[in-house]
């Protein structure tokens, strides 16, 4: 198994076929080919399967393509680290951040960070577990930070606690359920709400089915934090967020929250990282400014005034 084969393999993957993997490398078709070939003997399993409508993994490529792409990003986070050494120039940060804390925390941690690392390269991305653990797995995102829980994650995922988060149904100002008092008389109601994998409202739909409320066939599913928000405040949908969204005077501007309800399990707020991968030097100092700024944080209450 040599670095070409496993680079082919990963072009392959990134471009869909062999035709257009063989133009990105430069490469011709055959020479691709017989390296792909190559790569299949040498491990003695069949790793694409080839067809009209391009190419599709096996098992042993799926396999083989998650761990390749994890050792040429591990190569890569070692590029990091020695950039690092010589002062962070052309350093690369990639984390993936839940948007209660990417409207706490996340400005007094990015000005903090660029003021240390002026030179740093820092991509953000959307903190959902359906992109999160792809992502940590095959070593494209250094560290997540996001609602989990620890007993419902793979064992190559490590979970580090940082605070609790309330969430509360949410809708419009003026909505005519807002003086609810059970949740029973939320079933009828019309709801926008995110339904990924391991979403706070897919825990939502759980908990009300485990108390027989069920609203899963009058919801408008949607992947869209904006579209969401828009929606309720437009609409009479209701959707369910972190609490402090709707006291924020910004984000919460026209939107009111269900306080007569009993209150939803508060969620555990933490970092996730590849169990037995070191943190770069940058990587873990944006750690570091992470934990120490929400550990400040106060998200697991209704404000004392409710």
């Amino acid at each position: 198994m040599k670095n070409h084969h496993l680079r082919a393999l990963l072009k392959v993957a990134e471009e869909g076929s062999i035709r257009g993997a063989a133009r990105a490398l430069h490469l011709s078709q055959s020479a691709l080919t017989r390296a792909l070939r190559e790569l299949e003997a040498d491990l003695g399993s069949e790793l694409l399967i080839r067809s009209y409508r391009g190419v599709e993994f096996t098992p042993s490529g799926k396999v083989l393509l998650k761990r390749a792409r994890l050792a040429f990003s591990t190569l890569d986070k070692a590029r990091d680290e020695i950039r690092w050494l010589r002062g962070g120039s052309g350093l690369q940060v990639t984390v993936a951040v839940t948007t209660a804390i990417a409207t706490t925390s996340l400005p007094a941690v990015l000005r903090e960070f660029e003021r240390e690392q002026p030179d740093a390269s820092l991509s953000l991305e959307e903190g959902m577990m359906s992109t999160v653990l792809p992502g940590l797995m095959e070593g494209r995102i250094d560290f997540a930070i996001a609602v989990a829980e620890a007993d419902q994650l793979p064992h190559e995922i490590t979970f580090e606690p940082l605070t609790e988060l309330l969430s509360e149904p949410m809708a419009r100002e003026g909505h005519a359920l807002l003086g609810a008092t059970d949740w029973s008389q939320m079933a009828e109601a019309r709801w926008v709400l995110n339904l990924a994998v391991g979403s706070s409202a897919q825990r939502l739909i759980d908990w009300l089915e485990a108390q027989d409320i069920s609203i899963s066939q009058r919801v408008v599913k949607c992947d869209s934090p904006i579209m969401m928000v828009e929606l309720m405040r437009r609409t009479d949908l209701i959707g369910f967020g972190p609490r402090f969204f709707v006291d924020d005077p910004l984000s919460g501007r026209g939107l009111a929250c269900f306080d007569t309800l009993a209150t939803f399990p508060a969620y555990t707020i933490g970092l996730l990282k590849l169990r037995g991968v070191p943190l770069h030097p940058g990587a873990e100092r944006l750690a570091t400014l992470f934990r120490r700024h929400i550990s400040s944080l106060n998200l697991s209450r209704r404000p004392s005034s409710q």
